[in-house]
């Protein structure tokens, strides 16, 4: 049985091992700088989730065992509504392709929609194998993200 839900305090060290692996996922690949995140990181959002006043998180659960993670936020919109940005999705490989991803992503869509931020939307590479999933539950517009560092920014924070 899957079960969506927010992050509770009794989650905290199957987040973290979910959020490593999430992180290590990515590491290396082109375009992406390696984030090395320390054990202060690690507690500093994990606080920031459970406080769920900036960000928030969301764990996935299949026959009770975390199997995904989900960070997103709320802000504000020039023209509209708020808007909801998911900032990482991420799925144990062992049990990718069983619709866990999709329950996370309508999952935290309603949340938004319940907190007046309708319109979800995230990132991904061009060539990620979750865009077959993404095309099927959202629509591509075709923009391009820019991100911008200024020089001295060496810490995650």
């Amino acid at each position: 049985m899957l079960t969506i839900g927010p992050l509770t305090e009794p989650d905290r060290d199957e987040w973290e091992g979910l959020t490593r692996s999430f992180h290590a996922h990515w590491a290396g690949r082109p375009g992406r700088p390696a984030i090395e995140v320390d054990d202060d990181g690690y507690e500093r959002t994990w606080r920031r989730l459970v406080n769920g006043e900036q960000i928030r998180g969301v764990c996935a659960r299949l026959d009770g065992t975390m199997v995904g993670i989900a960070h997103y936020l709320f802000h504000a919109s020039v023209w509209g509504a708020g808007r909801c940005y998911l900032a990482e999705l991420f799925v144990d490989p062992q049990v990718r392709r069983q619709g866990v991803a999709t329950a996370m992503i309508e999952w935290v869509a309603k949340d938004g929609d319940e907190h007046g931020a309708p319109r979800l939307y995230w990132n991904t590479e061009i060539d990620a194998d979750a865009r077959a999933l993404y095309d099927k539950l959202a629509v591509y517009r075709g923009y391009i993200v820019y991100n911008y560092s200024w020089p001295a920014t060496t810490a995650v924070t």
